[in-house]
């Protein structure tokens, strides 16, 4: 029977034509000491035990070797998979994405069936995850300038700085939510066979309870950032999405692409050290995954997204295209407004302009709960898209005040359109459209002679569609990234 041999920088493995043996090199690293008998024969079946949850039919058994009566080492046997099943080899063919669904459905179902952690660990707390990011830093900091742009490096570097800093709370919050669970810990498109009768995910980290049991966020993300280098961005949105779709929950995408970052960072760093011992095309595969880091960072920042103007602007309309594009959350100053007042949404209310339940009180009251509701989001790790006139001045300085209190970037926006297409736009929907606005062709007037200057927003020329100027618009949202440096 051919045997084929290979070997990991801690393992030997030995192929037959339907199994796969596993040794554990006697060896000591910065993270795992094999050098004993029993080191590596509790190593061995605890690879084989956390691995049996995922594909108990693959790894069949730990086989103790003697010599003299001895026990000298232990051998994990497991079942040799077909290598064209392996989710890499199916990258580009059409049974990609409904592989990658089942796969997004086995992890999901697999995270569902574990116990929350309640005990902290470094993958799962702003202090401990801060001191990886910079462990990884200092390895990097020496191929600054060279490997890596020097600009590229810093940039992400302040963006770590500045997430963690303004996030400790949501880090408590999720682990009091329960979503810190013994994971994975190292899920790459290697090591997914999906087989006609479901994935078997193998490999994981055995050997580090700290940086397995993690947000089951950071367990996915390894595979996210895994399919974005291999299958691009709108691949690693799908596994994302699928993942939400099957967990139940909506999770914070800010918090998702910094974990996404985080791995490709340490891939990254993982590059760099193979570039100095001299392996081709390492330093390019290095700055791949750097500016794969940097492009999930950028997304990972919060975002308070002012979208204002008169009534008939299409400002409700861009408010929720660019909320269903990105994944915010959109809150809308007409539904507070009748909340407050006890009014059903779709129950027109006409009254005067400036009178009732748009009088001056109760519409600084709804600008207040409209930026006290976004705080709970951002709190909670969610960008907002918060839709209003925003005609006051003083409302976008509560709306500026919310973004500087959680480290969020604010981008505002405003719709416009000339007088007389916004009072045509607002009678065709009210005859056609069952909305929460009340607006009628005065209140347009109305609200433009008491309008305060705006010279901090991006005008949003909204005289096509809507969905036209969503598109060019989402792009300057995605890109309007700056730097909040927490006060202290």
């Amino acid at each position: 029977m051919p045997v084929e041999a290979t070997e990991t920088h801690i393992s030997r493995l030995f192929f037959t034509p339907d199994r796969v043996h596993k040794l554990l090199k006697p060896i000591a690293t910065g993270f795992l000491d094999h050098r004993s008998v029993a080191a590596r024969l509790a190593a061995i079946e605890r690879e084989y035990e956390l691995n049996r949850r995922l594909a108990p039919d693959v790894y069949l058994g730990v086989t103790p070797l003697s010599e003299g009566g001895e026990t000298v080492d232990a051998m994990l046997t497991m079942r040799r998979l077909p290598e064209g099943r392996r989710l890499v080899a199916l990258v580009g063919t059409e049974e990609f994405d409904p592989a990658l669904r089942a796969v997004a459905r086995s992890i999901a179902t697999f995270h569902a069936g574990l116990d929350p952690v309640t005990t902290p660990t470094q993958m799962a707390g702003t202090e401990g995850l801060h001191e990886l990011w910079n462990s990884s830093f200092a390895e990097m900091e020496a191929d600054r300038g060279t490997v890596i742009d020097a600009d590229e490096f810093d940039r992400v570097r302040h963006y770590v700085d500045d997430y963690l800093g303004h996030a400790p709370h949501l880090f408590r919050l999720r682990q009091e939510q329960g979503w810190v669970r013994d994971g994975h810990g190292d899920l790459t498109a290697a090591d997914i066979f999906v087989l006609d009768d479901g994935p078997r995910i193998l490999d994981c980290l055995a050997f580090s309870d700290e940086m397995r049991i993690c947000d089951v966020l950071a367990d996915i993300a390894f595979l996210v950032m895994d399919v974005h280098r291999l299958a691009g961005m709108a691949a690693a949105q799908r596994l994302m999405g699928w993942y939400t779709e099957f967990t139940g929950e909506h999770h914070p995408g800010s918090l998702a692409h910094h974990y996404v970052a985080y791995r490709a960072h340490v891939r990254a760093k993982v590059e760099i050290l193979r570039h100095r011992q001299g392996e081709p095309d390492a330093a390019d595969r290095a700055r791949a995954y750097h500016r794969l880091a940097l492009d999930h960072l950028v997304r990972a920042r919060l975002r308070v997204v002012v979208v204002g103007g008169g009534p008939g602007t299409g400002k409700t309309t861009l408010a929720h295209e660019i909320g269903q594009q990105a994944g915010w959350m959109v809150l809308t100053s007409d539904e507070i407004r009748k909340d407050l007042a006890g009014v059903e949404h779709l129950t027109h209310v006409d009254v005067e302009p400036g009178t009732g339940m748009y009088d001056e009180g109760t519409t600084d009251a709804t600008y207040r709960r409209l930026v006290e509701l976004g705080g709970v989001a951002l709190e909670a790790g969610a960008s907002v898209v918060l839709d209003a006139s925003w005609s006051s001045a003083d409302h976008r300085t509560l709306a500026a005040e919310l973004a500087e209190a959680h480290g969020a970037d604010l981008i505002e926006l405003e719709c416009r359109l000339p007088a007389d297409e916004a009072k045509r736009r607002v009678l065709a929907r009210r005859r056609d459209e069952p909305t929460a606005s009340d607006a009628r062709p005065e209140v347009v007037d109305y609200l433009r002679a008491r309008r305060d200057p705006w010279p901090s927003a991006v005008g949003v020329d909204t005289s096509e569609t809507v969905s036209d100027a969503a598109d060019t618009t989402i792009a300057t949202v995605w890109h309007h990234c700056t730097v909040h440096v927490r006060r202290g």
